[in-house]
């Protein structure tokens, strides 16, 4: 693995690192890196982009018929003989 080496540190930024990684019962190498990781990961939708993504569904589906019980117990016996 490689190593990396962090220059001009603020003195409050540092403190906070240990306190966290005190905290969680981790060395200040196994915090900085897990908020590394983290930072870099796939942004998570917004609640907001969400339902945006919901109603375009919503919007795309409007024009069909909602599946009823008897149409989905016909569609499970069709081929079935």
């Amino acid at each position: 693995m490689a190593t990396v080496t962090l220059k001009n540190v603020p003195k409050e930024l540092l403190a906070a690192l240990k306190e966290r990684a005190a905290q969680n019962r981790r060395s200040l190498n196994q915090e900085a890196l897990l908020r590394l990781e983290s930072s870099l990961e796939a942004p998570r939708p917004s609640s907001a982009d969400k339902v945006k993504v919901m109603r375009r569904i919503q919007r795309r589906l409007a024009g069909v018929k909602p599946l009823t019980d008897a149409f989905l117990d016909r569609a499970k016996g069709e081929g079935r003989s």
